[in-house]
Parts: structure tokens; C-alpha cells; sequence
């Protein structure tokens, strides 16, 4: 590795390296693959490890990966979809821009700087990092909720703001330096970024489709990714070549694609080299972070991240309950874009460029953001940590007291609330407790009086009539609560009867053993069921599915019982001093081998589903 300032094979062997250790670990520590992926990049690059000299060339080419993130976001967005989304896009995200924006720069000024200076170290703040927010959010599988969407609808009003601010970054220069013979007048650019957008836009409408159809009669699978890299890329370094951004170009592209029949197979074709160029420019946003400077102005840089994060913040809260958003989704928000973003590397490049930043404020403002970046999974992480300990507000919800019900269910979710049409049905009176406030107030919507209790509690059971109630059904889907549930009512309540929602086959055993009168896997009846309607679709008559179905289920029935039986044998050597597995009977030998010769296989028949 003598040449660090290249990049070869060894380079590659490193990144693959530092990210494949950090990010599992700080993914298993709960602070997310962003963090992992930075501290690696700070780890073997210049002020760590030294193995990297050139991080910012490593940059360029890793914003490819949030290029083809911003694709694949795309291809999500169906442009009916998008123009429902326009108010978000253009009043939620432009208010937001525009006033944390402005507080922002007021923070700048009050630090000392200029105008200049200050707002445009402002408004790359401002400009949240799509790639963190978006792997954040896929992280938590909350893109396609309706706050996932909001934020969405903000990054993309954002990844806009990008041109304007280079315009006005590039009049202030101009404003300080004489004018370039060759530069073309702001209303020329302007036209040219226009139609270059509306050709993109045309080439998309008619030329795409029938391009892919081309390429897929080819029948050449490896032609028809080379066709998509093809497309992301090509629109990309278009737009940027009219005066747009790469990652606009990228998103146009799928918005266009959206619709197309061939969506799925683009979308599966991108993903691995999203994923892989994402972690790359993570890795170099970690290298860039000039510890150097850190070090050397450290009041002045972690006191523009504190202050920045927090004046930030409190100007996204604001608007977004301004909204009518309320508190829980207001503050998350907040945490989720109160960092700087990538976009704000390419605007403090401008302001060098133009003269607007010298070297230091263009190293301090870039400290600042980056440093934002790696701390927004942690506030995050502390954002839970609040809402947890936060009280939940129990207005209009009745806790669990004098309750009577011939038959009590602690929990009321999907699982439950089937299980009690029946009951409802043949007007059986029902007792309902659950903790969970949200699924309260849900049910409530559609007639169904819940009181708020916690059932693993003895005080709370009493009060929720468990002592004259014929039946309890203990319909959670925690089983270590369930089975502290179980356990107390054996015990204080051993005249009701016990129904419980098991999680697996090793659930189940503990509540066999426990003495409940029924027990039954969450998702083991549907999955026969589903089964029996495939056996039927394929071709088989009715009665033959039926016949299998019951064989899978009488083949369970005989692995449950005989993992009883063994458990029953083991607690009974255990107590003689040996603790060996026992044996099973030649019984149970012979159906395990019948059910192995059936197409169950060993893996199978140890399976718990």
C-alpha cells in the first residue's frame, strides 16, 4: 500500500474490512450502520490510521451511492403519489428551509461572521442529509408511513433549495470578482437548467419503456443492468450538466420509471450497487472529518454543533406543529433532521470557489456538519430512550377496575380481536385490558371499550375480574409476559380456564408443561391454511390438500409430544442425578422416520414455527 494517495485493490480490502467490523457492531450496540460506517471511514483514513490521503476524491466517487439511492426513492414515488405530496413538498419543506434557515444565519451572525458567510454556512446546514434520514428511516421500516413520507416530501424540497443557493453562492462571487469573460448571464442558466429538465422529462415519457422492452428481448440479463446503470448515471450527469444536481437527475429518473413494467427488475438490478457506494461515501464522509481542525478549534466547532443542532431543532419543531403535527411526531421529526447533509460539502465548495469562505471557516463549517451527522443516530437513540420514559397520556382511557366478564382478554391486537367475534357474536360478556394506548384509543373508534391495564400484574388481574371469570385468554404477543401471566393465574385464579396465544413450538412446550387448557401457535393454523390453498391451486383435489394438512398437523401434534414426553423423562433423571437426554421410544423413532420419507426432512421435523 505505498501508494495512499491512489486507489487499488489493497484500498478496497481495507474499506471492506473497517466497514464488515464496525457497522455489525454498532448496529448490535443500537447507534445504526451511519455511525458504524463513519467511525470506520475516521478510523483508517488520514487522522486515524493514515491509509487513505485523499479522502475527498473517494467522495466524489461515493456519491454515486446516494445518486442511486435517490433512483430507487424514486421509483417508489409514482407521480400520482408525488403530486399529492406537492403541499408537503412545497409548504411543509419550504417553511422549514426557509425558517431554520433564517435562524440559523442569525446564529452565524451572532458568532461574528459576515452575511454572507453566515447564511451560506447556514443553508448547508440546512440541507439535511438525504442518505442518513433515508437509511435511518428504511432502517426502521418507516419510509412508507405517513411521517416517513413527510420527510421525505422535505428531503426533496431540499435536494431543490441546492440550486438557488449555488446560483446566489455564485452572484455573491461574481458580486466580488470581476465577471469571467465566458460566464453566461443568470436568466441564460436558468433556461438551460429548464430544458434540460424538460428533456429529461420527455425522454422519460416516451423513450424509456421502449428502450427497456429493446434491451429485454436481448434476453441477456447482465445488458438490461448495464441499461439501468445506464439510465441512473446518464440522467445524472445530465442534470448536473444543465445546472441541477446529480441526485435530482437520479430521483427524475425513477419518478419516470415508476410506471414502467419493467420497475421491479431496475429496482432489484440497482440495490446491491446502492448499498455498497452508500457505505463508501459514509466511509469517506468519516474520513474527511479533519480531526486537525477539531482539535485545534474545538470551542468554536463543538459549540456550532450544539448550537446549530438545537437552534435547528427548535425551528423544525415549530413548524411542524405549526402543521398540526402533534408532539411525539413534532420532536421526532426534529431529531431525525436536525444534522447538516452532504449537499452542504458542494455548497461550501462553491463559496471556496467563489471566495465567499476562506480555507479555515470552509474546514470549521464542514467539521461542524459532519460531526452533526455522526451524533444523529445517538440523538435518536436518546429521542427513544424520552419517549419511553415519557408518561403516556391517559386522557379518555379507562384504567382496568370492577371489571366482570365471563371471560377476560389481556391484550387486544390483530390476534384477539378476531378471536372475539365469535364470542361478541353469541353476546358472551368480554372483559378487554391492553397497555398499549394507541391500540386503545384505535378500537375504541369501532365501538370496542378497552381499559388500560398491564396483566402481568396480581393487583391488576383482580381488577379486571380475573377471579370470577370463566375463562382467561392471554392473547399478548411478549412470551416471557405471557408467561409470567400464566404462572399467576395458576395460581391465584386455578378455577378459570387458560387460553393462551403461543409464539413457537417452544413456547408452546413451557405452557403445556405450565397446565394451560389451550394453547396454539400465532401463525401456525393460518400457515396450514395457506399451504392447503396452494396444494389446491397447484392442482390437487380438494380432499388430497386436506389429506396433507392433516398429516403436517398430526406430524407436529407427534413432535410436540414427544418433546413433552422428553422433557417429563429428562426432569426425572434430573432429579436421580442424570441429566441425560433420553431416548425416545421406537414409536416416535418410527413416525420421525415416516415423517422425514414424507418430505418433511430432518431440518423440518426440528423446525419451530
Amino acid at each position: 500500500m505505498a501508494d495512499a494517495s491512489g486507489f487499488n485493490l489493497g484500498h478496497a480490502i481495507v474499506l471492506l474490512g473497517a466497514a464488515t467490523v464496525a457497522v455489525p457492531l454498532f448496529k448490535r450496540l443500537g447507534l445504526g450502520s451511519v455511525l458504524g460506517y463513519l467511525t470506520a471511514g475516521l478510523a483508517v483514513g488520514p487522522f486515524g490510521l493514515g491509509l487513505f490521503n485523499d479522502p475527498e476524491t473517494l467522495l466524489h466517487t461515493a456519491e454515486l451511492g446516494v445518486v442511486m439511492f435517490l433512483f430507487i426513492i424514486g421509483l417508489e414515488m409514482r407521480p400520482s403519489k408525488l403530486w399529492k405530496l406537492r403541499r408537503q413538498i412545497f409548504g411543509l419543506g419550504a417553511a422549514q428551509v426557509v425558517t431554520c434557515g433564517f435562524l440559523l444565519t442569525l446564529v452565524g451572525m451572532a458568532a461574528g461572521l459576515s452575511f454572507p458567510v453566515a447564511m451560506i454556512g447556514a443553508m448547508g446546514f440546512v440541507l439535511s442529509s438525504t442518505a442518513v434520514i433515508m437509511q435511518l428511516l428504511e432502517e426502521q421500516d418507516e419510509t412508507s408511513s405517513p411521517e416517513g413520507q413527510r420527510a421525505i416530501a422535505i428531503l426533496l424540497l431540499e435536494d431543490l433549495a441546492i440550486v438557488p443557493l449555488l446560483a446566489l453562492v455564485a452572484v455573491w462571487g461574481a458580486a466580488g470578482a470581476p465577471a469571467a469573460a465566458n460566464a453566461k448571464p443568470m436568466w441564460q442558466s436558468a433556461m438551460i437548467a429548464l430544458a434540460g429538465l424538460a428533456a429529461l422529462l420527455a425522454a422519460g415519457r416516451w423513450l424509456l419503456d421502449p428502450f427497456f422492452r429493446i434491451i429485454a428481448r436481448a434476453g441477456a440479463r447482465e445488458v438490461l443492468t448495464a441499461a439501468a446503470l445506464l439510465v441512473v448515471l446518464g440522467s445524472a450527469v445530465f442534470m448536473q450538466s444543465v445546472g441541477l444536481s446529480m441526485a435530482m437527475g437520479a430521483f427524475l429518473a425513477g419518478v419516470l420509471l415508476s410506471e414502467s413494467n419493467f420497475r421491479h427488475q431496475l429496482e432489484a438490478d440497482i440495490e446491491p450497487f446502492r448499498g455498497i457506494l452508500l457505505g463508501l461515501f459514509f466511509l469517506s464522509v468519516g474520513m474527511s472529518l479533519n480531526l486537525t481542525i477539531v482539535i485545534s478549534e474545538w470551542i468554536i466547532v463543538l459549540g456550532g454543533v450544539v448550537a446549530f443542532m438545537i437552534v435547528k431543532a427548535i425551528g423544525i419543531y415549530v413548524i411542524a406543529r405549526l402543521a398540526k403535527s402533534d408532539h411525539a411526531a413534532a420532536t421526532h421529526r426534529a431529531a431525525l433532521f436536525a444534522q447538516g447533509g452532504e449537499f452542504a460539502f458542494v455548497l461550501y465548495a462553491a463559496a471556496g470557489t467563489a471566495g465567499i469562505f476562506d480555507t479555515r471557516v470552509s474546514a470549521v463549517m464542514s467539521a461542524i456538519v459532519i460531526l452533526s451527522m455522526a451524533l444523529t443516530p445517538i440523538v435518536l437513540l436518546i429521542h427513544a430512550q424520552m419517549r419511553q420514559s415519557t408518561p403516556v397520556s391517559m386522557d379518555g382511557i379507562d384504567k382496568a377496575e370492577g371489571l366482570s366478564g365471563k371471560v377476560l382478554f389481556i391484550g387486544f391486537g390483530r390476534f384477539a380481536q378476531v378471536a372475539s367475534q365469535a364470542l361478541l357474536a353469541r353476546n358472551i360478556e368480554l372483559s378487554l385490558i391492553e397497555t398499549d394506548v394507541d391500540m386503545i384509543r384505535a378500537a375504541g373508534n369501532f365501538g370496542f371499550k378497552i381499559h388500560y391495564g398491564d396483566g402481568t400484574r396480581l393487583d391488576v388481574l383482580h381488577a379486571s375480574g380475573a377471579a370470577t371469570a370463566e375463562a382467561i385468554l392471554v392473547c399478548i404477543d411478549k412470551p416471557e409476559a405471557a408467561d409470567h401471566i400464566v404462572e399467576l393465574c395458576k395460581s391465584e385464579f386455578p378455577l378459570a380456564k387458560l387460553y393462551v396465544r403461543s409464539y413457537d413450538r417452544g413456547h408452546s412446550l413451557r405452557l403445556i408443561h405450565a397446565g394451560v387448557d389451550f394453547q396454539i401457535r400465532e401463525t401456525f393454523e393460518s400457515a396450514l391454511l395457506f399451504s392447503e390453498a396452494v396444494l389446491t391451486g397447484l392442482g390437487l383435489d380438494e380432499d388430497e390438500a386436506r389429506e396433507a394438512i392433516a398429516d403436517v398437523r398430526e406430524r407436529d401434534a407427534q413432535r410436540v409430544e414427544l418433546e413433552v414426553i422428553g422433557g417429563l423423562e429428562a426432569g426425572r433423571k434430573l432429579l436421580r442425578g442424570n441429566a441425560e437426554t433420553p431416548e425416545p421410544s421406537p414409536f416416535f423413532k418410527t413416525k420421525a422416520v415416516k415423517a422425514e420419507d414424507a418430505g418433511a426432512g430432518a431440518a423440518g421435523a426440528a423446525a419451530k414455527p
